[in-house]
């Protein structure tokens, strides 16, 4: 089953279980996708994060009940998985601008936001820089930490603390190894390696296990022969600003309409230096004929 089709088939399923507490964990069920990998596409597809959607749908439905009926507002903040009163009111008054009492009044004006539809988007404004690698399975080694998927600034700041404390220089030394011209540079990342309940992922600085590896202190992990749409960056005076650019748009971009689904695996960032002394970066991701 194609992106689209999967992303369209998991609105339907939440629109059908939007009172359900257990509906964000769920939904990915329906899909080929793993709760993390899930709302990881969701996101960069539909530029928010599922439960930011969810939350906005709930809201959204409340609105229209308190509009309609005579429901009380407790009973609505349980349904819509809120554990009293004053937080629903709370959110409620962040979307709508009113509280729940004044949205039953004739004229209230409310933020409502509607399910969402997936359909290709045609674009085509910047050309995408991207291949198709074959590789068997490898091994990597480095230092992980486990990241908030909505916490959008633990990623850097967990490559600044490892700068700071020696962690990354340890891991290049570890390796033992000089990459070549044109090669990526010793210390890369992989993220979502492990099974994830959608709230929080791996994420880990890493290199190459090879034969002369020091690999003691350190988490070793494999990953599985894969076929990878790889994705590039123009070259750059600074290092480690385009992985999200090239995430957002190979998820959002190329996913939906390449003919191509995600495969079970984790991603991968390389780094590379250029010869003009500047950078570029790619991703790797996991794929397989849909």
């Amino acid at each position: 089953m194609d992106v689209l089709a999967q992303l369209n088939r998991a609105m339907a399923y939440l629109e059908a279980h939007m009172e359900d507490d257990g509906a964000a964990a769920d939904v990915s069920s329906v899909t080929t996708y793993s709760p993390y990998h899930f709302g990881r596409l969701f996101y960069y597809v539909a530029g928010m994060p599922l439960s930011e959607y969810i939350r906005k749908r709930r809201l959204s439905l409340a609105a229209m009940r308190l509009q309609s009926g005579n429901e009380r507002v407790l009973d609505l903040a349980l349904l819509y998985g809120y554990d009293s009163a004053d937080s629903f009111t709370r959110a409620f008054v962040r979307q709508h601008g009113c509280t729940p009492s004044e949205a039953r009044k004739p004229g209230a004006q409310l933020t409502l936001f509607p399910s969402l539809v997936f359909q290709i988007q045609i674009k085509g404004v910047e050309a995408m820089h991207w291949r198709m690698e074959e590789r068997d399975a490898f091994e990597v080694f480095g230092i992980e930490r486990r990241i908030g998927c909505e916490d959008n600034g633990a990623v850097p700041a967990f490559w600044t603390e490892c700068h700071q404390d020696g962690s990354y220089e340890r891991i290049f030394e570890a390796a033992n190894a000089k990459p070549s011209a044109g090669e990526p540079c010793t210390v890369r990342a992989v993220c979502g390696y492990e099974a994830s309940d959608g709230r929080t992922f791996p994420y880990m600085l890493c290199a190459l296990k090879n034969e002369k590896s020091r690999t003691e202190g350190f988490t070793v992990i494999q990953i599985p022969k894969a076929t990878w749409a790889v994705f590039r960056s123009d070259v750059s005076e600074q290092i480690g600003t385009a992985i999200p650019v090239l995430f957002s748009r190979a998820y959002s971009e190329w996913l939906p309409s390449s003919g191509y689904d995600r495969a079970p695996g984790p991603d991968m960032e390389l780094y590379y230096s250029a010869p003009d002394g500047r950078y570029f970066e790619e991703v790797w991701i996991p794929v397989r004929k849909a």
